[in-house]
């Protein structure tokens, strides 16, 4: 019933920018965070940002500065965008959302920054 679809993931020289887009579908209800994960492989999957409902944020320092989260209206998108990208962001990016009905993440969309 509820899904969540990614997109905006692809290949970015060091420097470039990205926008990575994750909508959802279906009935989504009480809402308490969306956010953003990225895993390496051979690493766990890390927090890149979060955003809570009321509109506080939590970034990681890796990214702090230079990656910006962002959401509709609606509050059924999130938008993560990514300035001056840099070798170590290359990973598969996740979306997640929490609320009350449960836990959903996207299907994955990876980021690879390469010259």
């Amino acid at each position: 019933q509820v899904q969540l679809v990614e997109s905006g993931g692809g290949l970015v020289q060091p420097g470039g920018s990205l926008r990575l887009s994750c909508a959802a579908s279906g009935s989504i209800f009480s809402i308490f965070a969306m956010g953003w994960y990225r895993q390496v492989p051979g690493k766990e999957r890390e927090l890149v940002v979060v955003i809570i409902n009321d509109g506080r944020t939590n970034y990681a320092d890796s990214v702090k500065g230079r990656f910006t989260i962002s959401r509709d209206n609606d509050k059924k998108t999130v938008f993560l965008q990514m300035n001056s990208l840099k070798p170590e962001d290359t990973a598969v990016y996740y979306c997640n959302f929490r609320g009350s009905g449960g836990i959903y993440w996207g299907q994955g969309t990876q980021v690879t920054v390469s010259s």
